[in-house]
Order: structure tokens, then C-alpha cells, then sequence
């Protein structure tokens, strides 16, 4: 007996000295594809030796407190309401459990990276990058990098078709990347196309009177050809003066090497805006984003003419945002990501001013982007709601899904493909319109229900009324349950835009989201000059005590995937969502 308790002691005391090794080899699976993404080709093994920085998002410790408080500081009826948090509040609640910290260095260690080899972690702690090779990767991941090439872009990615981590870290690490996700700089789709089939003001003789009284019927020529004089007739900013412009501010995304032509600005306010002629816009360079004013883009002269010209002299910021260089097999030159949304996410997280408004004007389709990888991008827009700004997406171009609308899965099932970061339920989704007295809802007007993203309870009865009197129109081909979207709608056809001196009409959501931006944008200003705090995450908002502050739009529909789509009418639906905004009856509201 003594003897049996003596081994137990000495056995206590070993496991106290020299506590279990770690499987860092028991690998599960975290995410994988079923086929290679569409539009990508397979080319070759990723060199053993290509450096590259690799991503690791932490699973953050108080996610559900900053929903749960975003809700409460965006819902009009709660004692909180526009109460946002400081940054540093919000990181405190995006910060990953020090036991996830210590595992994860523990697992980086193991593959000889120490604490102080980390080359970047965020603010909150919750995103770590480290530059590895694609050999280290793969032992680390248990996966196989592969060179993928777009044709459609020339654009070449070092990426994996699945990927896996210990099961000991899989509850604290929510995604790695690179890794599943296909995206980048170039391959994301722009909502906006030409339309040389609309003739442009420039080349009509003699050019309208764009200087109507406020109180007139819009002119029948804004059914054709969209102006800021149109748009601020349409929605009833004409009269309002901004003075909270010392503080207030309003943020363009962009992306795909496109840059916005200050030349080209100044053009279009003598042509449109007059009483703007002379202003322009800040432009910040991020992850070696660039600003070639020999080269105007078509996307990013849209943005920002037409979030000037309708916040006028509110200051607008564009986000230059570049990406990694292109891969080149025989460089030992380190790459980073190339994810767009983490790039500028992470930069604009990391500011000490944010803008109160933000409009991108980008997309691709949900099931395009891994799960884990969607959550996690939804969350960080969940963040900057939290601290006061408004994000606003176009809602796509494809009506309810473009191409073949097949699944990619492996079933290759035609569905209604939804588009993402338009179906995150914290951002404020922008779909089309066109025509005047009365607007109608564009055709290509992007808009369905998430198959990512339940429903969230600020839509809940808005959407239940659609779904229900849709009854079995279409059943089986969304999901009913899901995140609705689009939330509102703006014009989006005919805007004439300046591009290399030239006014060219221009068509799309994306001409839809920064006019919607350009309005809120005066909301916030109206807001701050009367001491009150910016608006931030509306959605709460519109759906409730100010949804009878935007125009109704009751017809038109957004065909798609060989169907007819959804149609527009009364009250919301997935063509115009609650419909186009009237600035002076939400300025009751705010």
C-alpha cells in the first residue's frame, strides 16, 4: 500500500514539473472547397521557399457584448441610443481571452516563431501576422499552396483548397488567410458600367436648366440622365446649407487601381455643382494604395463627383487601397494578403478619427467567401458601427444572381445567389432605381436573402410581410430566413460622370451607395451641428421610428438566375428595400 501511494506522489509530481506535450499535430479541418472557385484556374505548386505574411483572426472574447451594445446604441427607442464607444472601449470587446493568446504563441513557437517575430497585431489584439514560408504554412495548416490564376484579371494567388488547425486552437482561431479565400484587389467585382447608350448632357445642345426650384416637379429629363441637381431635387437636400464641417466627415472606398481625377472633379462642378468649383477631397494611401492622376477611373470618379456633389462642402476622404505585388515564383520578396476588405478594415480600425459615413462600391457572391472569413469581415463592420460610423454597400448588379447562379458545393444547384459584404447585417445595403415621377426599381438593382446570416430582429416584421405574401413564388431558391437586403434604394442609371475631361453616362448600385452616403452624410451634419452624436449604425433606425422617411418604390423588379426576380411594392422588398431617402422628412427622425 505505501508503496502504491509513493508512485502516485512521485507520478503528481512529474505531471506538476513537466506538464503534457501539446498535439499540435492532431489537425481538423476549418474550411475547404468542393471545387476550385469560379473564374480560377489551377497553374502550379506554390514555390517551397515564397514568403508571405499570413493572417491568424483570434476568436474575440466579447464579440456577442459588441453586438448586444451596437444594437442597443442604434435602436431610437433605447435609453443608450447614440452612445457609440471609444476605440478603445470597442477593442477592448474585440480582444481575444489571454488563454487564446497564450495558445496561439504557444502553437507559433512550436513552429519557431516567437512572440517577438509577430510583425503586426491589431489594436484589440485579435488579428496577429507573422511572415512564413509556403513550406512552414503548409506543415502549419496541414494543406497544399497552390498558384491559381483570373484570367479575367491576369490576376495570379498564392492560395489552398483547404486548409486545417490543431483542434486544440480551433476555439480560438476563427480563420487564417490566405488560405480558402480566392478574392483580391482585382478580381472583386465594381457595380458600375458605361452606358454609351445613353447620351451624355456634354453632346445634347442646348444643355438643360439643372437649377429648378426644390418644390417643382423633377424635370422629365433626370428620367434619362442623373445629375447632383437631380438627386438633390429627388431627395430633398437642395436647401440645406452644412455647418457642422469642422467634424463631420464622409469616407470612399476604393479599390482595383482606381483612382479619382481631381482635374476631372473640378470639370464636373462647372458643369454640375458650380457653387463647389474650387473644393476637392483628401485622398489616404492604404497597404500601398495610389493616386495616378494620369489615370482616371471610371468607379472612382462616380464616388467621389457624387458624394461632393451632394454633401457639398462636407470633406470627403478617398481610401487608396493597394495590394500585395504580383506573384513572381522566383522573388524572395515577402507578399502580403491581397484582401481587400482585411487591408482597409484593419488600416481604418486603427485611426483615431473615423468618418462618420462610409460608402464602397464593391462586391462578389456570398458563397464566394469562405464562412469563416464572412463572419469574421462582418464583424469588423459590426466594430466600426460601434464607434459611429455608417457603412454603406451596393447591392450588386446581378439582380438576384448573375451567370449560371450554380452552387458551387459540388451539387451545382441553381439558386438566387446573394451577394456579400451587401448581406452582413451590419451594413446598410444600397440598391437602384430610375425614372422620375415616379422612380421605379432598375433592373439590375442587386438584392435577396443571405445564406450566411440569419435574419436580424431590426428587419424581422418588414421582411415577414414580404416572405409571406410571396407564399411559394420561388421556393427553394433563397433562403427565407435569411438577412434581407437590399435596406434602401437611390437612382442608379444615366449619372453623367466626368472621366479624362469627358461627361460619360454611368450605370450601376454603385452610383446608388455613395448618393445614399451623400444624404446621410447631411443627416449627421444636421445631427452634429445641434450637438447631438453621429448616427452611425441606422439600420435599427430605419426600420422603425424613420421608415416613413423614404420614398416607397411600388414597382419594377430585378430579374435573375433565368427567372423573373422579385418585384417591387408596398413597404419593403429585395428590389428597392424600404425605398430612396427624403432628407427633410428624416430630418424629423434624427
Amino acid at each position: 500500500m505505501r508503496w502504491s501511494v509513493a508512485l502516485i506522489v512521485g507520478f503528481v509530481h512529474l505531471c506538476a514539473s513537466k506538464p503534457l506535450q501539446r498535439r499540435w499535430d492532431d489537425l481538423a479541418e476549418k474550411h475547404s472547397w468542393a471545387e476550385i472557385p469560379r473564374g480560377w484556374a489551377y497553374i502550379s505548386p506554390a514555390p517551397a521557399d515564397y514568403k508571405f505574411d499570413l493572417r491568424l483572426g483570434l476568436k474575440q472574447n466579447k464579440i456577442e457584448d459588441l453586438i448586444a451594445n451596437l444594437m442597443e446604441t442604434s435602436n431610437p427607442t433605447h435609453p443608450r441610443y447614440g452612445q457609440h464607444l471609444s476605440k478603445a472601449e470597442a477593442e477592448s470587446l474585440v480582444a481575444p481571452h489571454p488563454n487564446s493568446v497564450a495558445v496561439v504563441d504557444a502553437w507559433l513557437e512550436h513552429h519557431g516563431i516567437a512572440p517577438e517575430d509577430v510583425i503586426h497585431r491589431s489594436g484589440g489584439g485579435d488579428w496577429v501576422t507573422v511572415r512564413v514560408s509556403v513550406a512552414q504554412a503548409e506543415r502549419m495548416l496541414g494543406t497544399k499552396y497552390n498558384v491559381y490564376n483570373h484570367p479575367a484579371s491576369s490576376q495570379q494567388v498564392v492560395r489552398a483548397m483547404s486548409y486545417s488547425l490543431p483542434r486544440e486552437i480551433h476555439s480560438h482561431v476563427d480563420v487564417v488567410a490566405p488560405t480558402t479565400y480566392f478574392g483580391t484587389l482585382r478580381s472583386m467585382r465594381t457595380t458600375s458600367f458605361l452606358q454609351p447608350n445613353i447620351k451624355p448632357i456634354e453632346d445634347t445642345a442646348p444643355a438643360p436648366d439643372l437649377t429648378f426650384n426644390i418644390n417643382a416637379a423633377v424635370p422629365s429629363s433626370c428620367s434619362t440622365t442623373i445629375t447632383p441637381a437631380c438627386l438633390r431635387a429627388l431627395y430633398n437636400t437642395s436647401t440645406y446649407v452644412p455647418s457642422a464641417t469642422g467634424v463631420n466627415k464622409l469616407g470612399v472606398a476604393g479599390y482595383l487601381q482606381q483612382f479619382a481625377n481631381r482635374a476631372d472633379l473640378q470639370t464636373f462642378f462647372n458643369r454640375f455643382r458650380t457653387d463647389a468649383a474650387g473644393s476637392s477631397y483628401t485622398t489616404v494611401l492604404v497597404n500601398g494604395g495610389g493616386d495616378n492622376q494620369a489615370n482616371p477611373g471610371v468607379e472612382a470618379n462616380l464616388d467621389i463627383q457624387y458624394t461632393t456633389g451632394i454633401s457639398f462642402p462636407t470633406p470627403n476622404i478617398y481610401y487608396s487601397t493597394g495590394g500585395s505585388p504580383p506573384f513572381i515564383p522566383d522573388s524572395d520578396t515577402p507578399t502580403n494578403t491581397n484582401e481587400p476588405y482585411l487591408d482597409w478594415l484593419n488600416f481604418l480600425l486603427a485611426q483615431s478619427t473615423i468618418p462618420q459615413v462610409i460608402t464602397t462600391s464593391y462586391g462578389e457572391n456570398e458563397q464566394s467567401v469562405p464562412h469563416d472569413y464572412a463572419i469574421r469581415v462582418c464583424d469588423l463592420f459590426a466594430q466600426l458601427g460601434s464607434v459611429g460610423t455608417t457603412v454603406f454597400f451596393s447591392s450588386g448588379d446581378s439582380g438576384v444572381g448573375g451567370s449560371d447562379c450554380l452552387t458551387n458545393d459540388g451539387t451545382r444547384t441553381k439558386l438566387f445567389q446573394p451577394a456579400f459584404p451587401a448581406s452582413c447585417p451590419f451594413v446598410t445595403a444600397v440598391g437602384g432605381t430610375t425614372r422620375v415621377n415616379p422612380e421605379i426599381g432598375v433592373s439590375f438593382s442587386g438584392g435577396g436573402f443571405s445564406r450566411y446570416f440569419l435574419r436580424p430582429s431590426y428587419q424581422s416584421t418588414a421582411v415577414s410581410t414580404f416572405v409571406t405574401a410571396l407564399g411559394t413564388k420561388f421556393a427553394g431558391l433563397y433562403n427565407t430566413t435569411g438577412r434581407a437586403y437590399p435596406d434602401l434604394a437611390a437612382q442608379g442609371n444615366g449619372f453623367q460622370v466626368v472621366i479624362g475631361g469627358r461627361v460619360n453616362s454611368v450605370g450601376g448600385t454603385s452610383a446608388s451607395s455613395p448618393t445614399v452616403a451623400g444624404v446621410f452624410a447631411l443627416l449627421n451634419d444636421f445631427r452634429l451641428a445641434h450637438g447631438k452624436p453621429s448616427l452611425g449604425f441606422v439600420n435599427p433606425l430605419i426600420y422603425s421610428t424613420a421608415s416613413t422617411g423614404f420614398n416607397d418604390i411600388v414597382s419594377g423588379s430585378n430579374p435573375g438566375c433565368g427567372t423573373t426576380g422579385f418585384t417591387a411594392g408596398k413597404g419593403w422588398d429585395p428590389v428597392t428595400g424600404l425605398g430612396t431617402p427624403d432628407f427633410l422628412k428624416l430630418q424629423t427622425f434624427v
